[in-house]
């Protein structure tokens, strides 16, 4: 019988599979209907050649995702705390764990910081597209926006589990995890709205699986709505997104453009689709069709079949995750710390995807958000593959400890309540 950990590495393997493919179908179009200028900032830019279509950046991209997925896999956990003998309010394990961070957590978390401030850096930060996002630093081009995005749901869920009971209380509990998730989405919001929303949702959520009162959150909700309101104010293009979302046909060649053509490939796609290569959109007509708009290319080439494809090994991906922190056999549950870890990583990704179909199917506005291990981007498929990897290390972890104890197999009444009680 097939393990959870082994779903999520068939889910994403797969996923990495179609997100080569359909990067590659865009990337030929391009080359056949563009000029080399046009093309100098593609990141699969070059010439059609068979070498390039097997080791361009995209394959070469994938691999390393599948690298960083084995790196994952057999990181040691205790490098980021845990154990049988951490609590937290709500998930039983033992004793209060240590207040005392490990020292990869304080290193992960001065670097993200370091790194989110780099981006307004002369000679460091990059402005792509109107937006301080990337850092160059050897070469390299990155997000640090995205490391953060995977960073929070291990600090947060380190906190949640050294402060045990405290975390129903205010000013022990819930202020210094909301104080940090506030500054670093209130960093990344400057510059990329729909990260910082993913951040401060996934951290929200996993604060109320580890215990902290409802109230207590509540009390984001003005915080929260004005922070959002303030900055979609403050950016003009923000509220000319707002009013494409509206109606994009007022200005079908202005703001609404870029929605409409989303729209043009899904319906274009119909149940089987054009067939891949044979798309029309990607010839120049829908940005970003091989980052944000992935989705649509996927429609309007594979038809409601590929799309629904996608979503299914999305959901499989998400379902073998659920398996690995709330199994049916008690014996591998794993400690709290690595459930309240894995729940941040599936939440990370879950939330991601669902935003991102919002955005392409025109259900929500129009926001730089990319479908995990489809959308082309190094830096997102190598820490996407790499937090995977972790996830299948915490069911390693758990059958290693199940298999070392003498006590006799007890069955959990119910896998879902026992992952959030």
């Amino acid at each position: 019988m097939l393990r959870p950990g082994q779903g999520v590495v068939l889910a994403t393997l797969a996923l990495l599979i179609v997100g080569v493919i359909m990067v590659n179908s865009v990337w030929l179009a391009r080359s056949v209907g563009e000029s080399a200028a046009a093309l100098a900032d593609d990141p699969a830019a070059g010439p059609i050649t068979a070498a390039n279509l097997l080791w361009g950046r995209p394959t070469l991209y994938a691999l390393l995702a599948v690298l960083a997925l084995v790196s994952g896999m057999f990181l040691p956990l205790r490098l980021i705390g845990g154990g049988r003998a951490d609590a937290c309010a709500v998930l039983p394990g033992g004793p209060v764990a240590s207040a005392r961070p490990p020292a990869a957590l304080v290193a992960l978390a001065i670097s993200m910081l370091a790194l989110l401030a780099a981006v307004y850096l002369p000679g460091i930060g990059r402005e792509v597209n109107g937006a301080s996002r990337w850092v160059e630093i050897g070469g390299f081009n990155f997000q640090p926006s995205e490391i953060a995005k995977w960073a929070m749901p291990v600090l947060v869920a380190w906190w949640c589990v050294a402060s045990g009971p405290r975390i129903r209380e205010f000013r022990r509990g819930f202020v210094p995890p909301m104080f940090a998730l506030l500054l670093v989405a209130g960093i990344v919001g400057v510059e990329d709205l729909g990260t910082a929303v993913l951040i401060l949702g996934v951290g929200v959520v996993v604060l109320a699986i580890a215990g902290v009162k409802l109230r207590h959150l509540a009390l984001l909700i003005p915080v929260g709505g004005g922070a959002v309101a303030a900055a979609i104010l403050h950016s003009p293009y923000r509220i000319q997104r707002l009013l494409a979302w509206r109606d994009p046909f007022e200005d079908p060649q202005g703001i609404g453009y870029h929605i409409i053509q989303s729209l043009s490939a899904i319906a274009g796609g119909g149940i089987a689709g054009r067939g891949l290569g044979q798309g029309i959109q990607k010839f120049g007509y829908l940005p970003e069709a091989t980052t944000d708009f992935v989705f649509a290319i996927v429609c309007e080439e594979l038809g409601l079949a590929g799309a629904a494809i996608v979503v299914a090994l999305l959901v499989a991906l998400l379902w073998s995750g659920m398996a690995i922190i709330a199994p049916s056999d008690a014996r591998l549950r794993p400690p709290a710390f690595h459930r309240l870890l894995g729940l941040g990583i599936l939440l990370t990704i879950g939330f991601q995807a669902l935003m991102n179909v919002l955005v392409v199917t025109g259900l929500a506005p129009t926001k730089g958000i990319a479908l995990p291990l489809v959308s082309h981007g190094g830096t997102g498929w190598v820490l996407t593959a790499f937090s995977l990897g972790i996830l299948i290390s915490i069911e390693r972890t758990a059958r290693s400890a199940a298999e070392n104890e003498s006590e006799p197999p007890r069955i959990a009444a119910s896998p879902l309540l026992d992952a959030v009680a």
